[in-house]
């Protein structure tokens, strides 16, 4: 299995693939790029294995591959019927309620590019998304549709380059139950806002219609890009990393080949069920979640809000399942929730975590309480999302994010551009078939050429976190080279909340920086210098609220009379994050 030291190109960096020695057995070192097929492939491939099995379950409601299936195509058929060509860009905005999946699949089949909006974006958020991506048309759940609309009160829907306006129920395709789950939303819970948009579909109507209707058939490459996967970048703007068939192929198939002895050796491989809180509009839920489920015949049950841990818990007590995903702060909330032990973990073959780093203590606490190490991994958007994992069937936590799966390499690269020694820590830089093309770029409608900013000369993708390699290739992760926040698994950059600040008259400046918090993994501070001597924090986080997501907004405000900074002006973040560290005592 080992292969000789490879030559990373024109750097003259020599990768030792040192992991290949600890590889789960059976897991080859390369992928087999030509048998790759199209998410699209893929799909049509399980709804031909797996008709009758289910695939995805929400509020007590359960969807077959079949039925899926038909409500995609019903979808994709009145799509292209009102003239939303292959390859156009459309946006979902929706948690994990049971026609995310449905329109997911209806967009892959038609060859559409899927823009995924978070839907705690603000109107400001949204409305750069929609532009910079060019998005034809979007979907979204009923509850946010008041953010769409502010994003385009004022101006014509045209100037966003929005065709088509399509609403979503939460009760959406779930039958009858979903009729009293959309009248308890909107007139029990009043959880949806008023909004008038006239030209709006319902997504139900559409489905309806469709029903019968076979959609034309389209001719998808794995060149073709898939999804635009919106992250903050190197510089806090919002830039979407292209991602295409051959990405997301490529990393289903890394992960499926990593856990597949998992996954047959359980005495339930044929009636595997994950559970999916995090929202799949986040590309780990995605590709670990979602598609990989869809791609070895499994059914997922759909968390629609995992923020309400009693709900979630009484889900998992009458529900059984066999494999969860999840980040740091979820399965610390569950670990502290009154009914925990009541659930049955009997059916269980993994848990992993991703998206934020996982906690010693946590992961400990679970262990005893489930009998499970947590399976960690690492992986950004940029990569679809998946580069490292721990081996499946660790018996204890590691500490670490595991080795460098199928297809990938992992350079370590010090602050000088030379590769770092073993122990030795350094940007982690990595290549593969499943990294991105490129950032899109708005103006020509297709991937950013490959700067040296994002990747190096040899094409190694620099993530911007700080790691060094052990000596059995496992990587540890040391800090962030950037000074992006992670709340809740959310990236937050204080770029762009500096920006949001410095829109408020009374700011002179502002510095943003993160500190650790036990119940959300970093905390949002935002040092403010004020013109005004009478400007009050709450005035401060009142403006931030209406112009950015919730969990970037800063839960403390400190004002000072300036900001410390070097020479040539830049602001000392560092200095103003052990300030923080000092006068906070975390909770």
């Amino acid at each position: 299995m080992v292969q000789p030291a490879l030559n990373a190109g024109s750097l003259n960096h020599v990768i030792d693939p040192v992991w290949l020695k600890s590889y789960p057995e059976g897991v080859p070192a390369q992928l087999d790029l030509a048998s790759l097929k199209t998410l699209a492939d893929m799909l049509q491939n399980s709804f031909k294995l797996y008709a009758d099995k289910p695939a995805f379950i929400s509020f007590g409601k359960t969807i077959t591959y079949e039925e899926l299936q038909h409500d995609a195509e019903a979808l994709l058929s009145q799509l292209q019927a009102r003239g939303l060509k292959q390859g156009e860009r459309i946006a979902l905005m929706m948690p994990n309620v049971m026609a995310y999946p449905v329109c997911l699949v209806a967009l892959i089949l038609g060859g559409y590019t899927i823009v995924s909006a978070n839907p705690l974006y603000t109107a400001r958020e949204l409305q750069h998304q929609l532009k910079d991506s060019g998005a034809k048309a979007i979907i979204v759940l009923e509850m946010f549709a008041h953010v769409l609309e502010q994003a385009v009160l004022g101006q014509a829907i045209p100037s966003l380059d929005l065709e088509q306006i399509i609403i979503a129920k939460p009760g959406d395709i779930l039958g009858f139950k979903g009729k009293i789950i959309n009248f308890v939303a909107k007139y029990i819970k009043k959880t949806v806002p008023a909004f008038s948009i006239p030209k709006a579909s319902m997504l139900s109507t559409l489905i309806a219609a469709g029903h019968g209707q076979k959609p034309k058939p389209v001719s998808i490459s794995l060149d073709d890009i898939a999804f635009l996967q919106y992250t903050g970048g190197t510089t806090g703007i919002s830039k979407g990393a292209v991602l295409t068939h051959k990405n997301l192929s490529a990393n289903l198939e890394q992960n499926c080949l990593w856990f597949d002895k998992t996954f047959n050796s359980s005495p339930y491989k044929n009636e595997h069920c994950m559970v999916v809180a995090l929202p799949l509009y986040h590309i780990y839920s995605l590709t670990c979640c979602a598609m990989m489920c869809l791609r070895i015949g499994a059914s997922c049950l759909l968390i629609v809000n995992p923020r309400d841990i009693s709900g979630f818990i009484k889900t998992l007590q009458a529900s059984r399942f066999t494999i969860m995903s999840g980040v740091n702060t979820l399965y610390n909330a569950l670990l502290n929730a009154p009914g925990f032990n009541k659930i049955d973990f009997s059916r269980m073959s993994f848990f992993n975590a991703g998206g934020m780093a996982m906690q010693g203590p946590v992961a400990k606490r679970w262990k005893e309480a489930t009998g499970f190490a947590i399976i960690e991994g690492y992986g950004l958007s940029e990569t679809s999302p998946v580069l490292t994992i721990n081996h499946p069937g660790i018996a204890e936590f590691t500490g670490t994010i595991g080795y460098p799966i199928s297809s990938t390499e992992i350079l370590i690269l010090t602050e000088n551009g030379s590769q770092a020694a073993i122990g030795e820590p350094g940007e982690i830089c990595a290549r593969g078939p499943q990294v991105m093309e490129g950032y899109w770029d708005s103006a020509t409608g297709a991937a950013k050429s490959k700067s040296t900013k994002d990747f190096t000369e040899d094409g190694f993708f620099r993530t911007g976190d700080i790691g060094i390699m052990l000596e059995d290739g496992k990587i540890k992760i040391v800090d962030r080279l950037k000074d992006m926040i992670l709340v809740s698994g959310f990236n937050v950059y204080p770029n762009e909340v500096e920006e949001v600040l410095a829109g408020l008259p009374d700011v002179v400046e502002s510095a943003v920086v993160g500190i650790s918090d036990k119940a959300s993994g970093e905390l949002v501070i935002a040092y403010v210098v004020a013109k005004n001597p009478n400007l009050t924090a709450e005035t401060i986080k009142e403006y931030c609220y209406k112009n950015l997501a919730h969990y970037k907004v800063p839960k403390k405000i400190i004002f000072k009379d300036s900001l410390p900074k070097t020479n040539v002006g830049k602001v000392l973040r560092r200095v103003l994050r052990d300030e923080a560290t000092s006068a906070f005592t975390i909770k």
